[in-house]
């Protein structure tokens, strides 16, 4: 299983990379597999602020449809349109080209509650 040292995570299942203070947002590796193939990504909170945790999309697999969580406060400012066409992308390359948003964050003390890789692999059990 693929749990990237250089990101954060949560413990929904979301990986968080930090650029300045603007965070992107995908699903691990672990919930892709977990839910299976991914037919479909929806976001349609682009352009608003959310709170943390407040829930910002779904992604939907063949079986079943899961909420995306904002791992921090903040703006969503982009949105992976590449997903559209293409939501397979969260499966094959859920670190790369399977990312979802962009969120310009607005409380930097939040960034202390993400996960490390080690903690997010205890909770994953791996």
């Amino acid at each position: 299983m693929n749990i990237p040292a250089e990101l954060k995570y949560t413990k929904d299942h979301e990986w968080v990379k930090i650029d300045g203070d603007i965070a992107t947002v995908g699903i691990t590796d672990f919930a892709q597999g977990e839910l299976g193939d991914i037919v479909y990504v929806e976001v349609d909170t682009l352009d608003e602020t959310l709170d943390r945790e407040a829930i910002f999309g779904t992604v939907e697999a063949v079986k079943t449809v899961s909420d995306l969580f904002s791992p921090l406060s903040g703006e969503i400012v982009e949105f992976n349109e590449g997903l559209e066409d293409e939501p397979e992308k969260v499966n094959s390359d859920p670190y790369g080209e399977g990312w979802m948003v962009k969120i310009k964050f607005s409380n930097a003390s939040e960034l202390e509650d993400l996960l490390s890789d080690v903690a997010y692999k205890e909770i994953i059990g791996g």
